[in-house]
């Protein structure tokens, strides 16, 4: 069985106690500067460009072989409610024959659960450095859990602001999708990181319980990928109801509208067919027919009556009023 023999308060006590006792040791450092990062890659013979995409983070998930030191990058992620947002990190993780090296460069997925499960089971302990990176990729795995959750929640919420006419909602259905695409870049290439991390690389032996436990967090990555991949496709659909909906807004509004513009159009006719006939017997001209007629001003009343009349009857058989 593993247990924990000692702990160091620094690196360099650290290096010393596992020089010392020898078994295995496991230093986790957050964010380490590049002082910090040479001293432990010239102690422990870390490639230059595993050490040189530690420095300089923003990796993507990947696990690589260099010699008899395996370089694993993950990415932790974790759900801030207060915000309704996804905050992703970066891990790194260094495991050779007798070691094991985290670079945290992220609150998400802190290292302390992971060290009190392998504390609290001696039987996986023994397993060694693999067993710690099993742990390791497990915990973060596990925390993407909660994300999920919250995702999902943000989800229905957006098809309750959709329905309800929410003029703010496609810009949150544009943020969301930013945060599946990215949750979608950190889980993906575990299935394919879990299964040469598996199989030793066919280079080295990874005990067959252990096998067993890392299948297991490979179906969890699994069943997480099919909901992420579902979250993509749903907030696609969501969007083209959004799209199509406000559509259908806009064309009711402008039904509304042209309805209205008919409306005041009618009117404006019928009240310019008396305007028009008032105006050209207003001219005074002495030589105007009608002027000095006893039924002029009747006959201009009913004519302006009359056209006004006609105009109402025409644009009421044509619906406009």
């Amino acid at each position: 069985m593993g247990a924990r023999t000692t702990e160091p308060l620094d690196l360099e006590q650290t290096i010393e106690t596992m020089r010392a006792y020898g078994g295995m040791g496991w230093i986790g450092l957050y964010r380490p500067t590049e002082t910090e990062m040479s001293t432990v890659s010239a102690e422990f013979g870390l490639h230059p460009l595993a050490v040189e995409d530690t420095i300089n983070a923003h990796q993507r998930p990947k696990v690589e072989l260099y010699d008899d030191v395996l370089f694993t990058v993950l990415r932790p992620a974790r759900y801030v409610d207060a915000e309704e947002r996804v905050e992703f990190g970066e891990l790194h993780v260094f495991t050779g024959e007798d070691f094991v090296i985290t670079v945290r460069h992220t609150e998400a997925s802190p290292m302390a659960p992971v060290r009190q499960r392998l504390e609290a089971d001696g039987d996986l302990l023994a397993f060694g450095p693999m067993a710690v990176l099993y742990a390791i990729i497990d915990q973060v795995v596990d925390d993407y859990g909660p994300v999920v959750d919250g995702l999902q929640t943000d989800i229905d919420q957006i098809e309750d602001q959709v329905f309800a006419g929410d003029a703010a909602v496609t810009r949150r259905i544009y943020e969301l999708s930013r945060e599946v695409i990215a949750f979608q870049r950190a889980v993906h290439p575990l299935v394919h990181m879990l299964d040469r991390i598996g199989s030793g690389f066919d280079l080295f032996p990874v005990h067959k319980e252990l096998r067993r436990n890392v299948r297991d967090v490979a179906d969890h990555v699994a069943r997480v990928n099919g909901q992420v991949d579902g979250f993509r496709t749903l907030l696609q659909e969501i969007l083209q109801v959004d799209s199509t909906l406000t559509t259908n807004r806009q064309n009711e509004q402008a039904a509304i509208q042209n309805e209205q513009v008919k409306r005041i159009s009618s009117w404006a006719a019928i009240l310019f067919a008396p305007t028009l006939v008032a105006s050209i017997y207003g001219m005074n001209f002495d030589t105007m027919p009608e002027l000095h007629w006893l039924f002029g001003y009747p006959y201009a009343l009913g004519l302006m009556l009359g056209m006004g009349v006609v105009l109402w009857l025409v644009f009421r058989h044509n619906k406009w009023l």
